[in-house]
């Protein structure tokens, strides 16, 4: 049985977007039976470029939780556990730092974007510039053969599989595991936001939430960007890069019936309102019984921030292990 580890940061509930990259998938190959699964709440990372507003870490932690029970995680099934509980990820960390360069920092493709993205030019937090390091010791404590990650990933799973590779070859054959990326499949790519940006993200407003009732749903799938062009019902209208037909293909089950409605959308005869009001029905049947499920689970927090508790502790049986082989290792288990 192989081992995943997987997670999320805590910076704000989780929309579709999340749904259909990475969430769906993780309840599939949870109820698979053939993974032993960590998921984990990445706070200390969204502190990361988050230090001067850690309540809304906090506030975000339990809105995660309940998504992740929403959707389908079972904590009966999957190991749900918050980073910041896990004092053995820290202590990896220093360790992993002695062999990584500051300029192998420098290069890593993702930090490099998401440098520029954040805005930090020269005031970089520490922290930040290191969650490469951070990561492969998140990865490396659960002994993780499996990521599954985005494509803007994949130099962090190398960087990983650097430090492991260093790692062994000073100190010892296979005492950590050399992960592997999990990847989606060629072609399905983020899910774009409402407004038509190529990613959907909760800085951005774009976005659907898990959590969101019925009427927001609507008013959000309503004000959809479409075809700019496409301003009576009998014009024809372009396909490619409208977002309702981009979210159908995503969401509706019946491809027969979209082909139909693309076709008829580009000969002319069919109104942004109706198709839209079609893409709402789709949405809301995918998300009505997870929204009704994230209620119940909100009805006893205490219960949820249990499970976090429980789950906590049983990762942190595991990553203790784990840090107890790499100290003896290195050789500073000077009084075991």
């Amino acid at each position: 049985m192989k081992t995943i580890l997987t997670g999320d940061r805590p910076t704000g509930k989780l929309h579709i977007g999340h749904y259909v990259g990475s969430l769906k998938n993780r309840v599939k190959m949870q109820n698979s039976g053939k993974y032993r699964t960590f998921i984990m709440i990445a706070d200390q990372q969204a502190l990361t470029d988050n230090a001067r507003d850690p309540e809304k870490i906090r506030r975000s932690l339990i809105q995660v939780a309940l998504d992740y029970l929403a959707v389908g995680l079972d904590p009966a099934k999957s190991t749900i556990f918050v980073q910041s509980q896990i004092p053995a990820l820290s202590e990896l960390t220093n360790y992993y730092l002695n062999l990584v360069t500051v300029s192998r920092l420098e290069r890593n493709p993702t930090v490099k974007a998401e440098i520029q993205q954040k805005h930090f030019e020269k005031s970089i937090p520490a922290g930040f510039f290191i969650y490469p390091v951070s990561q492969t010791s998140d990865i490396t404590a659960f002994k993780a053969e499996l990521v599954p990650v985005g494509d803007d990933q994949e130099p962090m799973i190398e960087q990983a599989r650097e430090i492991v590779r260093s790692f062994n070859s000073i100190y010892g054959k296979h005492i950590l595991v050399e992960p592997q990326g999990v990847f989606p499949p060629k072609g399905f790519g983020r899910l774009p936001g409402l407004d038509g940006n190529a990613k959907m993200s909760k800085s951005l407003g774009n976005c659907i939430y898990l959590s969101d009732d019925a009427d927001t749903l609507q008013k959000k799938v309503m004000s959809m960007y479409t075809d700019p062009n496409h301003l009576h019902i009998e014009d024809p209208g372009e396909v490619e890069g409208n977002m309702v037909f981009k979210y159908l293909d995503v969401f509706d089950p019946d491809k027969e019936q979209v082909a139909k409605l693309k076709e008829q959308y580009q000969a002319g005869g069919l109104g942004d309102v109706k198709i839209k009001r079609y893409l709402n029905d789709v949405l809301e049947a995918e998300l009505r019984p997870i929204r009704e499920r994230r209620a119940e689970f909100a009805k006893d927090v205490p219960a949820v921030y249990d499970m976090l508790q429980k789950g906590s502790q049983k990762a942190n049986e595991v990553a203790n292990q784990t840090l107890k082989e790499v100290r003896a290792a290195i050789g500073v288990n000077y009084f075991n």
